[in-house]
């Protein structure tokens, strides 16, 4: 018998465009409240509230928007959409924010339109799109207006891939391909990764040979490496959020990122105590780590060996690898973990998951009796399936995202989630201090120099607000420990 879940899929009777429509309509809808929120202290006044360069459009600073990096990152359209958000809106957040979720809606869209490309199934693009949507994992690129940069980054990586990843590229395919990778770039160094991507494609779905296949690759991969270097240099300039990762050697660096790999997959899964920022754990972790590559070896190995009769899933899992290298810490990173960088590498994990639920399915439901009323019940059962998933992932978003309303509420939970992070004492006491709270924005820094350990740059940073909010003179001068590594 032939197996059902391989038969071509015939096309809606209704325009495609309708349904892609829907997955826009249900990823603006969802994160519509976020218009009514405002800016957040957590990079929000370095891009936006104190940013220079998008107080106005002189030539001074459309040159430095275009040359200089902000906040640890290059990426001059992202903060030319800034400017252009402040042109129209001034510092009203509302502005900003629906620039956000128009965004959002956008790459929503484009979702659909490629994993449909990629699988000829608009149903399963459908599915795949919609919880992309919704997904609470979602949250923080969407509701945080300084997530601009995957937004927008997103969107043109979306575009290009749509143009690079088909049985036939044409000459305009190329060039598009080329065009929307350099304005991703320029949003994001995140898109460094797409040639890398496009290469997987050639290589393992269209089955090209290497000597055929790279070449193309040559002016996009080196667009991508100039843009990586200039982002590693400004990288460096400034340090802000958690560091005591820096003090890991590469080898122990790679364990931590394969039990956060399989972290990630869990949060795709059960997306429960999501927060601004995690505190994994870093030290005494062999056995975690130990199993956690195991683990990625076998699914690899897996993969491999099954190359010719999956070569799909081969690219799914490379196209996840691929998408979270730049935030393994290969270079340092201030954080070692956050919701915004599962933004794009949940959508091969959801389209194989769907899938695999699809062929599962179906191959049962072979082995039963077939007839129209059959496959009226499996399209009916496997709607509702995917219906239940998507209003579960749109309940969890609601029940989440008021989090992200204001400094307050965004440090209020994180204080209570991630105590023992140095810097997240350090933004609740900013919170704090901001709204009136002097005295115990003063005692949350001290408590956080003996129970936190922070390193000397925070140290410092604790000594300098208890002077200039306290009025006790021996504040400057509370008894430490010596820092030691940050645990998790």
């Amino acid at each position: 018998m032939t197996d059902p879940a391989l038969k071509p899929e015939s096309q809606p009777t209704f325009s495609v465009r309708w349904v892609a429509a829907s997955v826009g309509m249900l990823a603006f809808l969802v994160f519509l409240p976020t218009v009514n929120y405002d800016f957040v202290n957590w990079d929000d006044p370095w891009y936006v509230i104190n940013n220079e360069l998008i107080e106005n459009w002189s030539l001074e600073n459309l040159h430095g928007i275009a040359t200089e990096s902000v906040a640890r990152n290059y990426a001059p359209l992202t903060i030319f959409s800034f400017l252009v958000d402040r042109t129209f809106w001034g510092l009203n957040p509302t502005g900003f924010h629906l620039t956000n979720v128009l965004l959002h809606t956008i790459n929503a869209v484009l979702v659909f339109y490629l994993v449909r490309q990629l699988t000829g199934r608009w149903r399963l693009a459908w599915a795949v799109a919609a919880v992309f949507a919704v997904h609470p994992l979602q949250i923080e690129t969407v509701a945080w207006i300084s997530s601009r940069k995957g937004l927008l980054s997103g969107a043109f990586m979306l575009a290009s891939l749509l143009c690079w990843l088909r049985p036939e590229r044409t000459g305009k395919h190329e060039a598009w391909g080329i065009i929307f990778l350099a304005a991703a770039l320029f949003s994001k160094a995140l898109a460094v990764v797409l040639p890398a991507i496009v290469l997987s494609y050639d290589l393992f779905v269209r089955r090209q040979k290497f000597a055929e296949a790279f070449p193309r690759q040559i002016i996009p991969g080196c667009l991508s490496l100039w843009v990586l270097g200039v982002t590693m240099g400004a990288q460096t300039t400034i340090v802000g959020g958690t560091r005591a990762h820096f003090d890991l050697s590469r080898w122990e660096l790679l364990a931590v990122d394969a039990t956060i790999l399989w972290q990630y997959v869990g949060m795709l899964a059960w997306p429960t105590d999501l927060c601004v920022l995690y505190d994994p754990p870093t030290r005494n972790i062999l056995l975690p780590a130990v199993c956690a590559v195991i683990g990625w070896m076998a699914v690899a190995v897996w993969a491999w060996r099954n190359r010719d009769s999956h070569s799909d899933l081969l690219f799914a899992f490379v196209c996840w690898v691929l998408l979270l290298i730049p935030v393994m810490n290969l270079f340092p990173l201030t954080t070692l973990m956050n919701d915004r960088y599962l933004y794009l590498p949940c959508i091969p994990v959801l389209t194989v998951a769907f899938a695999g639920v699809r062929v599962g399915w179906l191959k049962l439901v072979s082995m039963t009796e077939s007839g129209e009323s059959m496959r009226i019940v499996t399209r009916v059962s496997g709607a509702m399936a995917v219906g239940c998933v998507i209003l579960a992932a749109t309940l969890a978003t609601q029940q989440r995202l008021p989090v992200w309303r204001n400094g307050m509420t965004l440090w209020s939970d994180a204080i209570e989630k991630t105590p023992t992070l140095t810097v997240v004492r350090i933004q609740w006491a900013n919170t704090l201090q901001a709204a009136g709270h002097t005295e115990e924005a003063c005692n949350v820094l001290r408590g956080a120099l003996v129970e936190t350990a922070p390193d000397e740059i925070n140290t410092r940073r604790i000594r300098e607000k208890l002077e200039a909010w306290s009025d006790r003179p021996d504040d400057s001068q509370v008894t430490l420990r010596k820092p030691t590594p940050h645990r998790g």
